[in-house]
């Protein structure tokens, strides 16, 4: 089946609600307008509304014209921009200096508008969906909260459902994975005591750049000589804060970056093997350091049977040559991972493709979201809906 002949309807209405959303972009729990325009919309397709889970989030609810299975499933969407400024000079550029809709959001809310005004058209389904639209994705873990305050128990879903933007795969295809699709990831942050000195008296200090050095150096074997090579992990560390001057030598520095596995037990063994790396090298060389972790998203990691479902409602949509199965997982990091760890379901990735260069890179102040395929990521959700949920003949 090509695109819903329905949806493809939406075209340019669709395009203007999503370059409307990315004119006015919102950082994480800030998405005020956003919400208010999701919330409109959605009450305007007949859509029950309710608002306020996660501070800004919205959650829409229709029921089909089945009989009653009981069943219901939950789709969500992402609403946040980041921090940071757009370069593009295009008419719906940001108008709020320092933001941006550069990881696609603004599609991927628009995309399931689409959906839910195709579904509350058609309601050719049995059971209820849930339309999640969730705050602060962006490192601030919108999606637990919104779990926190009771997303899983005011709207019940056997299963749950996301998607995201893909550059790396070109417009048309979808890829789904049967387990892994994107990492953990904590962040961390070290503190190596020592004891400053003139930087010509060597001697009489405790280095601290000395000792970092070591601990960049040796965190590398963490995962070179520490990890089955079958199991993906990275501990990067990306910041390094010491001194103030070129002659002296600091009585501190501070490290910083991030530990990412797709494995919890992988993940507790790094971090366990991390801090006495750190402590022992410190030791050595007779300062002191502390390693301190924030905890960040968990694994996004898809259920099989629910993979195999949205591979099979993609090819509906996409065809079976187009649906990519089992691709390599990615390091990055998404808290849609809560989600999946409370409910079995699946996250998809829909390829962006169809032009070249930085703006079809995410987190790239040239981005923009690629308006050809907001009627493929609608049609999409349609057919899963309509897969999971089908009406007796």
């Amino acid at each position: 089946m090509p695109i819903n002949n329905r949806i493809a309807a939406f075209q340019d209405d669709m395009t203007a609600w999503r370059r409307d959303i990315h004119a006015h972009p919102e950082l994480g729990f800030e998405e005020n307008r956003t919400a208010d325009l999701v919330a409109a919309k959605l009450a305007e397709f007949g859509i029950a509304v309710h608002r306020g889970l996660g501070k800004t989030g919205v959650v829409g609810t229709l029921k089909g014209l089945g009989t009653g299975s009981g069943r219901a499933i939950g789709l969500r969407a992402d609403m946040d921009a980041l921090p940071m400024p757009e370069a593009n000079d295009f008419d719906y550029a940001s108008r709020h200096p320092g933001k941006m809709h550069a990881c696609g959001h603004d599609g991927h809310t628009t995309m399931l508008l689409g959906a839910a005004r195709y579904l509350a058209e058609t309601r050719n389904f049995d059971g209820t969906v849930h339309f999640i639209f969730q705050p602060a994705e962006e490192g601030q873990g919108g999606g637990l909260r919104m779990i926190e305050e009771g997303l899983f128990t005011q709207f019940d879903c056997e299963q749950i459902y996301g998607l995201h933007n893909w550059p790396e795969l070109p417009a048309g295809q979808i890829a789904v994975h049967p387990g892994p699709v994107m990492a953990a990831a904590n962040q961390f942050e070290i503190t190596v005591s020592g004891h400053g000195a003139h930087a010509a008296m060597p001697h009489r200090s405790i280095d601290p750049v000395l000792v970092s050095a070591h601990i960049i150096t040796a965190a590398q074997s963490l995962v070179s000589r520490g990890t089955d090579p079958a199991d993906s992990a990275v501990v990067s560390i990306t910041v390094v804060d010491a001194g103030t001057a070129a002659n002296v030598i600091p009585d501190s520095a501070i490290l910083r970056g991030t530990m990412r596995t797709f494995s919890e037990a992988t993940h507790r063994r790094i971090q366990e093997q991390f801090a006495r790396l750190v402590s022992s090298i410190a030791e050595g060389f007779g300062a002191q350091a502390v390693l301190n972790f924030r905890p960040g998203y968990p694994a996004t990691v898809n259920s099989e049977p629910e993979a195999r479902v949205a591979a099979a409602a993609a090819a509906k949509v996409v065809g079976d040559e187009n649906v990519i199965w089992a691709p390599a997982p990615t390091m990055a990091a998404e808290d849609f991972g809560y989600m999946l760890k409370e409910r079995p379901g699946a996250y998809i990735w829909l390829g962006h493709g169809g032009h070249g260069g930085p703006g079809c890179r995410l987190h790239n102040p040239h981005y923009d979201f690629n308006d050809a395929i907001l009627t493929t990521g609608a049609s999409y959700w349609a057919s899963l809906v309509e897969t999971i949920l089908p009406r007796s003949a």
